[in-house]
């Protein structure tokens, strides 16, 4: 897949699109992302999908964002997996805020992008004020000579799959239901970091990801699979937040311990999947409790894998 930061003055080639955040890639997006493609197949056009970095609703109420199921690097990387050939990505910023949703129409889709055939969800709205619609993008389409489609509303495991429906699944350590949603389990990655070595001194070696800006959404101690280290996913239990027994400055670390492993992996970057939640996280009040309770954890994981046909 090529990515392309921004809009390019024109494509080389009339273009088969889809617009939207994304974020999560779930079975909704999926379901786009396909239709996307069967249609673009006979029509020899090219396939892209138009999304924006960082979140509008980062940009409009950052201190009231809600957490983000994908970073982009994890999205692009679940779009090129699903077989588009262009991303484009916008910075939303205060330009693209203020754009007109005639003047993204005339100039962004028809002049630079070159659309011939585009496929919005049924509450996609753009431009200044979310004034713009699938009917406006209809209206348009019989101006300008592009095809327009809208996909309704998918269903999964009794509900709306949406962003929000997932977030809420994770929140409330649903994984089960959330892993129906998305197509797969939810995952972070990231390059291990070194740490402070105190998981190894007591026994459970971690490798750590720092999580950064980026706010969860979800926390506690998980049974996990980890991928990029094998040919195979590898198991093992994971503790994501505060770490409120060890640390007092509120920085989220995801902390992975791998069973029967013992290489030194630095630097990798590795692909973590959370399978079972298996509790909240708490403050101990010495590190023997905590070591206790990691034991319980460790063996917890370890009963919930020898249940699983497959992980």
């Amino acid at each position: 897949m090529r990515i392309h930061l921004g809009i390019p003055a024109s494509c080389d080639r009339p273009m088969a699109l889809t617009i939207g955040n994304f974020d999560g890639v779930h079975v909704g997006h999926q379901a786009m992302l396909h239709a996307l493609k069967l249609a673009a197949e006979p029509l020899g056009l090219p396939t892209g999908v138009v999304t924006f970095e960082p979140h509008p609703r980062e940009f409009f109420s950052p201190g009231d964002a809600p957490p983000r199921l994908t970073t982009l690097r994890e999205k692009l990387e679940l779009l090129d997996a699903a077989g588009l050939e262009h991303a484009f990505v916008l910075r939303f910023k205060r330009a693209l805020a203020s754009l007109p949703a005639e003047t993204f129409i005339s100039e962004w889709l028809v002049r630079r992008l070159r659309t011939r055939w585009l496929l919005v969800g049924d509450d996609f709205r753009f431009g200044a004020r979310r004034t713009g619609d699938f009917d406006m993008l209809r209206n348009a389409g019989s101006r300008y000579g592009f095809e327009c489609f809208a996909l309704s509303s998918i269903m999964a495991a009794g509900r709306r799959v949406s962003s929000s429906a997932v977030r809420e699944t994770l929140a409330s350590g649903q994984l089960d239901l959330a892993r129906q949603l998305l197509g797969r389990p939810f995952f972070m990655s990231g390059r291990v970091m070194p740490g402070n070595r105190l998981g190894r001194t007591l026994g459970y070696p971690t490798a750590n990801i720092r999580v950064g800006k980026r706010t969860p959404p979800l926390a506690g101690i998980f049974a996990v699979s980890v991928a990029g280290l094998g040919e195979t996913p590898l198991p093992g239990v994971a503790s994501l937040g505060t770490r409120p027994t060890i640390s007092s400055d509120g920085e989220c670390l995801l902390e992975v311990h791998l069973f029967e492993f013992d290489r030194n992996i630095y630097g990798h970057r590795i692909h973590v999947n959370f399978l079972h939640k298996l509790r909240d996280e708490a403050r101990f009040e010495s590190l023997e409790d905590l070591t206790r309770q990691m034991a319980c954890d460790a063996q917890a994981a370890r009963d919930y894998f020898a249940q699983q046909a497959t992980f």
